[in-house]
């Protein structure tokens, strides 16, 4: 056994050897015979043995017996092989004495542990319980005393950190906002930018660290938050651009990047009082319609009375991250601003300095590899401070420039403000649950106010006029209780307000706010609603830098509020600060949701709140613990996809942002599908996909262009009968057919190419196709296409393709109630203002499906038209295969490979090196892409193209497919103007992997 004892030694000594001493029953020793030196037989050995031994009746009996001892071969007798006898007589005290000691040398080899196995740890696997190694009861009662005095042993027992390595010494405050500080300095933080990344997954986007979207399954969750309760976002992330001057030179150099043709501009009468705010889409100086710059809203700051005017005024530019560049710039020249002055806004001081930070984190005495500890100064410490806004400015880079010729100073205010944006019906109930008027402070005689931390305010309550907007601004805020939804107020609408400290009305548990349906019975509720917010309750001091500052600098740390709260002597009562109590300047803005459309009119509405910077997370926690549902980037894609609207950058190909976007998407496409294996992702060369991962406008506008040039041409010279017929015919008649396309299909196909050029099988005969090469060399250079953004005409096409039913049947009957068709001189007029243009649409498949991301926007043949009349469940028809012409150089290509990378193994030159690649002068093959530049678009498959699907999913809010994207314009009057009325606005869809098409109904909204 393991644990018997080698050795026992007895106490009267007892040794067991070749001489041992043996006491028989007269207490006389006796010995044992040695062997002797000469030779002999063992049974002459055992004669002299049994000489001197006394006679007995059973002496040969005891001669016999041997004591026999077990050796490496097997047993034998004595321990050199030889036997030896057992006495006849034993003392037997001294023998128990003997017994005992082994006794007790086997109960301790049994006690003693000789192996590093817990107790527990000895038993068979079926007896081991999980509650044995911390509960000595679950093990075997035998067992418990070992198992007890294990555990009280100090090496099983928890080992006392030192101070310096606990986890409140890892955590603490010191240590991690230095850590904080220095990961801001290459990427932006939000204020909530701890909160989303314990709860998102966080990505890096355009200089900041935003949250994409939950780590829980929340996409229905958050539909459900926008349309029946509430969704809050962080928006902190848009910049703001400031313009200060007076008002007249300001609209003077904003005009020429803006057109009434578009829509509003920034001398609207409503935007230009400070009571609404505005949208404009910002071209560059006198380029409209082309070469566009972004989106952005605005916010003129209003006046304290409607009667006072003044020259000076401010304005405000919100825009997104990727538009911030370019519009400053183009603002810069514009205004005229080239010099640049002191920034009046505080550059994030907070940031430690260069010498600081090498003194808090560089320890010369210390060696580099070691861990080092920090060392405290004590009183001398001083102490670190947040990063609050942008970590990354640099502060020797100039925020302002001014005008000598205008005085125009335009200031960059991004960081500078939080923005969150509540989403939903029940966004002003929560803010008016959440937020709180500040109360009107009194000074008393003799009081000095210039030392108060919020002096500004105290200066504010002894005007009479600002108490009493005061109080006006807080009986509207109060109304918004009484409202049940945010759409019914008018759209853009701005209420300025001062609130007291979110942070002392925190409720104990998070919970769901309702409506009050009793306010909405009164009588101001419905005035406010008509007449919406008055002009003067606008004011806000979130305008002016140097309250915001204050109100930064003198915030109530959530330390300091949680002692005072823990010192009430009513546990959970309201905490009272008084004086102390910080105020916060905001501004509500009211977000108008889906404006476009007579369907789900008002959806998405809510509330935008601009505060200054340090308050973001002391208001988004309140704001929580009410019901608000918090969503990320994801969430805005899908906001902005269920109003119809456009997403930035993504749905902007005209501007420079969204160029960048579409590129940096098409590299990220590309990458994770040349990861996948080639058996395991779609071959779009056969599925007749060109650009998967891209979208070629330029190239798509210029060859709808040059084929209803040819057109015109080929009707022009043909006979009177010929020219009654419409371009969808001679489009027909252009479209490939298993014949005269490109090569379709391999073994399955309709037929094959003669030739294996990739160019060889395009067809020269429908003139459309001519310039191939040039709109190839067009769309390589790069230059935006136009997009039709005219009101006027956007009202036009709405009408010619008639009102967008979700009802599938609904849908296809409402064309036919006297929709007038487009005359071929608006059509001529309209293509004249706007050549080579796209326009933004919105699609509503009929039956099963939903689009994606560049599916294929297609005109349906006469044939599906008449299908569908016959058959109405008819889904839709099929794209045949197409042949892979780069099957075979992919393979020549790999064989070339293998046969060099042999032959440089065998020579092991450098020089071989040079002409490894297979294909010098060529770029690399990718199996199931096209590759090289693009045929023509338009009639390379089945079905004539006209535009791609840019965001597309199944929604929702409808209960079927929905998708947006861009059409060519030239195109989409061509089918109107060849479709019947019962059928017009019909298109086919089809994904980039699936040859299936299926129909959908095309609609533009305004």
């Amino acid at each position: 056994m393991r644990n018997q004892p080698t050795n026992v030694t007895l106490s009267s000594g007892f040794v067991a050897d070749r001489s041992t001493k043996y006491h028989n029953g007269d207490g006389r020793p006796f010995q044992a015979q040695k062997q002797e030196p000469f030779s002999g037989t063992s049974r002459q050995r055992q004669t002299k043995m049994t000489h001197h031994s006394p006679v007995d009746p059973d002496v040969k009996e005891q001669s016999s017996s041997k004591i026999m001892f077990k050796k490496k071969g097997g047993w034998k007798a004595g321990p050199e092989g030889t036997s030896q006898e057992i006495p006849k007589y034993i003392t037997a005290s001294t023998f128990a004495q003997a017994r005992a000691a082994e006794i007790s040398a086997m109960l301790k080899a049994v006690t003693q542990k000789s192996s590093n196995s817990l107790v527990f740890q000895t038993l068979p696997r079926h007896m081991r319980r999980r509650a044995m190694s911390h509960n000595v009861k679950r093990l075997p009662r035998r067992l418990q005393e070992i198992a007890q005095k294990e555990a009280e042993k100090a090496v099983h027992q928890k080992k006392e950190h030192s101070k310096n390595k606990c986890h409140k010494a890892r955590r603490c405050h010191k240590k991690r906002v230095l850590e904080f500080n220095r990961r801001q300095k290459k990427n932006i933080w939000l204020e909530t930018h701890i909160w989303h990344a314990k709860r998102f997954h966080m990505v890096k986007k355009w200089g900041y660290c935003l949250g994409e979207r939950p780590t829980v399954k929340s996409h229905r969750a958050c539909y459900r938050a926008m349309t029946n309760c509430c969704l809050l976002q962080d928006l902190s992330y848009y910049c703001c651009l400031e313009l200060k001057g007076k008002e007249e030179e300001i609209l003077k150099a904003l005009s020429p990047m803006c057109s009434v043709d578009a829509g509003l501009t920034f001398a609207a009468v409503h935007c230009l009082s400070g009571k609404r705010q505005g949208s404009v889409l910002l071209y560059r100086a006198n380029k409209y319609p082309r070469e566009m710059l972004g989106p952005v809203t605005f916010i003129w700051k209003c006046e304290r009375t409607p009667g006072h005017t003044s020259e000076s005024r401010q304005l405000w530019i919100w825009l997104h991250p990727t538009l911030k560049q370019d519009i400053l710039e183009e603002l810069k020249a514009a205004c005229q601003c080239v010099e640049p002055i002191k920034s009046a806004v505080c550059i994030p001081s907070l940031l430690p300095t260069t010498s600081e930070e090498k003194s808090q984190t560089v320890l010369p005495d210390e060696k580099i590899g070691k861990k080092r500890k920090r060392k405290d100064d004590g009183e001398n410490a001083k102490p670190v401070k947040k990063v609050i806004g942008d970590g990354t400015r640099d502060p020797c880079q100039p925020s302002s420039w001014i005008s000598p010729a205008t005085g125009i100073i335009i200031s960059d205010l991004t960081m500078e403000m939080n923005r969150l944006r509540l989403i939903g019906p029940l966004s002003h109930s929560i803010l008016t649950e959440a937020l709180k008027a500040a109360s009107v402070q009194t000074v008393r005689e003799g009081e000095d106010t210039e030392k108060a931390p919020h002096h500004w305010w105290t200066e504010t309550c002894k005007n009479p006029d600002s108490v009493s907007l005061h109080h006006r601004q807080e009986a509207i805020f109060e109304l918004l209780g009484g409202i049940t939804s945010p759409a019914e107020i008018p759209a853009g609408t701005i209420l300025g307000l001062t609130v007291g400290d979110p942070r002392i009305n925190l409720p104990q548990k998070r919970s769901k706010v309702l409506p009050n349906p009793e306010k909405c019975q009164d009588e101001k509720v419905r005035q406010l609603l008509l007449e919406g917010v008055p002009v003067d309750c606008a004011h806000s001091f979130v305008w002016n830098q140097a309250i915001c500052k204050n109100v930064t600098e003198n915030k109530i740390s959530d330390q300091d509020l949680n002692r005072k709260r823990s010192e009430l002597l009513v546990p959970g009562s309201q905490l009272v600060l008084g004086p102390q109590e910080s105020r916060i300047p905001i501004l509500l803005i009211q977000q108008p949701g889906k404006v476009t459309g007579d369907e789900r009119r008002g959806w998405g509405s809510g509330w935008d709140v601009l505060l200054p910077k340090g308050w973001g997370m002391a208001f988004w926690i309140p704001f929580i613990y009410r019901g608000a549902r918090v969503g990320g980037l994801k969430e805005s894609v899908v906001h902005s996809q269920y109003k119809r609207s456009p997403d930035i950058p993504s749905d902007f190909p005209d501007c420079p942002a969204g160029v960048v976007f579409a590129e940096e998407q098409a590299k990220n496409l590309l990458e994770k599908y040349k990861r996948r294996p080639p058996a395991k992702r779609p071959n779009y060369v056969k599925l007749g996909t060109l650009a998967p991962f891209r979208y070629p406008w330029e190239q798509l506008s210029q060859e709808w262009e040059l084929r209803v040039r040819a057109q015109e041409k080929s009707s022009g010279a043909s006979s009177p009968s010929g020219e009654e017929s419409d371009l969808r015919r001679d489009k027909l008649s252009c479209a490939p057919t298993p014949e005269n396309t490109d090569p379709r299909s391999d073994e399955g196909g309709s037929s094959q190419s003669s030739s294996s050029k990739p160019r060889a099988g395009v067809a020269t005969e429908c003139p459309a196709r001519l310039g191939t090469e040039w709109v190839a060399g067009q769309d390589a250079t790069g230059s935006l296409p136009c997009v039709l953004r005219s009101r006027k005409w956007l009202k036009q096409l709405s009408t010619w393709c008639g009102p967008s039913s979700r009802d599938r049947w609904a849908a296809r009957r409402a064309p036919g109630s006297g929709q007038p068709a487009p005359t071929r001189a608006a059509c001529l007029s309209l293509l004249d203002h706007f050549p080579r243009a796209l326009v933004w649409v919105s699609l509503a498949l009929l039956r099963k499906g939903s689009p994606e991301p560049h599916s294929m926007i297609c005109v349906p043949a006469e044939e599906d038209i008449l299908q569908l009349r016959r058959d109405r469940l008819y889904c839709g028809p099929q794209e045949p295969k197409h042949s892979d012409p780069f099957k075979s150089e992919i393979r020549k290509q790999k064989e070339k490979k293998k046969v060099q990378k042999r032959q440089n193994q065998a020579r092991a030159e450098p020089e071989g090196l040079a002409g490894a690649h297979p294909a010098t002068g060529h770029p690399a093959l990718t199996l199931g892409l096209w590759s090289g530049p693009l045929p023509v678009l338009t009639s390379h498959c089945s079905r004539v193209l006209l535009g791609f699907v840019t965001q597309g999913d199944f929604s929702m809010a409808v209960g079927g497919g929905e998708g947006l994207g861009f059409v060519s314009l030239t195109g989409l009057l061509d089918m109107l103007s060849g479709q019947a009325a019962a059928e017009r606005g019909l298109v086919l869809l089809r994904a980039p992997a699936s040859p299936q098409y299926r129909f959908a109904r095309v609609a533009v909204e305004v």
